[in-house]
C-alpha cells in the first residue's frame, strides 16, 4: 500500500520503519528543516531515535500535500494539539477511500474531543468508518528494534480496524482490534495523567507498595469517566487502558513519567519543559481531564491532584497527603 507518514518524531519513524519493512511505500513528512535534512543526507535522527540507522527506501519530504498526494492511508503521529489545524488545512486534497490513522495521545483542550473526533471535525466530509487509532504499550525505542510488542488498532467500522491489523501486523509486533474507539482513545489518552503520578511517586523516593495503588486507583479513574462518556468498561483492562498504563508509568522511555519524577525531586514545570526535546502528552491532557471533571462531576481525585501540581504549583507532598486522607468509600464507589 501507499501509505503517508505525516510526522517524523520518534513514534512515526518508528512506525514508517516498522511500514516500509512489511513491503509498504511509505513517505513521511517533516516539520523542521534540520530534521529532514540529517534524515536525507546522514540516514539518522538522533534528536529522535538515536543509533538507529534510517532503511534505504523511506522517501522523506517537507511538502506536506505532496506527500499525502494518492496515498491509501495517511498515518497522524504529530502533537496532539497541533492535529485539527494541521488537518484543516488539507482537507480538501484528502480522497473519501483513504484511512486515516492516527498515533497521537490525547483530549483537545476546551472542546474535549478524542483525537478521532478532532480529525472528523477538521474533517467533516470523511466517512467515520476510515478513521481509526493505534494505541498500545509501544514504546518506539524498543518497536524500531524489533522487541515483541502488542498494540490495538481501534475503528468503529471492524473491516477498516482488520485493513490497519493487516498492514502493521509482523512477527515483531502483533496487532489486535476493536470497534470500541473511544475507549481505546480515553485508555491510552488518561494514563499518560497517571504516568506523571507515577514519576512523582519515584521522585519521591516512595516504593512499589504505593506505585501498585496508584496502577490500580488510576485505572479505576481512567474506567469510570470512560464508561461515564459512553465507553465500554471491558476495553480499560486492554492494551491501550492497562497495557498502556504498565509501559507508561513503569518505563524510563516515559517522557510523562519523566516530568512527574522531576517534579517530584522538586524542579518547576517550566524549567522541565525548556530542556525537553519531545511532548509529554500528560500535561496538556490534565488540563482536559480537569475540564472534563468540571463539566461531568465525574469523581477523579488522582488526577485532580495532579492537575494541581501542574497548573496550581501545589507541592506533591501535600496531593499525596490529600489523597491519602479522603473519606473512606468501597473499591468500586461510583463506577456507573
Amino acid at each position: 500500500m501507499k501509505i503517508a507518514v505525516i510526522g517524523s518524531g520518534s513514534w512515526g519513524m518508528t512506525l514508517a520503519i516498522h511500514l516500509l519493512k512489511n513491503g509498504h511505500d511509505v513517505n513521511v513528512w517533516f516539520y523542521l528543516k534540520k530534521d529532514y535534512k540529517q534524515a536525507l543526507d546522514q540516514k539518522e535522527l538522533p534528536d529522535y531515535l538515536p543509533d538507529v540507522k534510517l532503511p534505504d527506501g523511506l522517501q522523506f519530504t517537507m511538502d506536506m500535500k505532496e506527500c499525502i498526494r494518492d496515498k491509501d492511508i495517511i498515518l497522524i503521529a504529530i502533537p496532539s494539539h497541533t492535529i485539527g489545524a494541521t488537518l484543516t488545512k488539507i482537507a480538501e486534497f484528502i480522497p473519501p477511500n483513504t484511512i486515516i490513522i492516527n498515533v497521537a495521545k490525547g483530549i483537545e483542550n476546551d472542546t474535549l474531543r478524542t483525537m478521532s473526533q478532532v480529525i472528523s471535525f477538521a474533517l467533516p466530509k470523511h466517512p467515520i468508518t476510515k478513521i481509526s487509532t493505534l494505541y498500545g504499550p509501544t514504546h518506539a525505542e524498543e518497536v524500531v528494534r524489533g522487541m515483541p510488542s502488542t498494540i490495538v488498532a481501534a475503528c468503529p467500522n471492524e473491516s477498516t480496524a482488520q485493513v490497519v491489523q493487516k498492514i502493521f501486523m509482523s512477527d515483531t509486533l502483533r496487532v489486535y482490534t476493536n470497534t470500541d474507539i473511544l475507549g481505546v482513545e480515553f485508555g491510552g489518552s488518561l494514563k499518560n495523567v497517571i504516568a506523571i503520578a507515577a514519576g512523582i511517586l519515584a521522585g519521591l523516593g516512595y516504593g512499589d507498595n504505593t506505585l501498585a495503588a496508584l496502577l490500580t486507583r488510576g485505572l479505576f479513574e481512567m474506567t469510570r469517566l470512560g464508561v461515564y462518556l459512553g465507553a465500554k468498561e471491558l476495553t480499560f483492562s486492554g492494551l491501550s487502558g492497562m497495557g498502556d498504563l504498565i509501559v507508561t508509568c513503569l518505563s524510563t522511555h516515559s517522557r510523562n513519567r519523566y516530568v512527574g519524577f522531576e517534579l517530584g525531586k522538586g524542579r518547576k514545570l517550566n524549567e522541565i519543559l525548556k530542556e525537553m526535546k519531545m511532548v509529554a502528552e500528560g500535561i496538556n491532557t490534565s488540563r482536559s481531564v480537569h475540564q472534563l471533571i468540571e463539566r461531568t462531576g465525574v469523581e477523579m481525585p488522582i488526577s485532580e491532584q495532579i492537575f494541581k501540581v501542574l497548573f496550581e504549583d501545589k507541592d506533591p507532598k501535600n496531593a499525596l497527603e490529600e489523597l491519602m486522607g479522603r473519606a473512606p468509600v468501597p473499591e468500586r464507589h461510583s463506577l456507573n
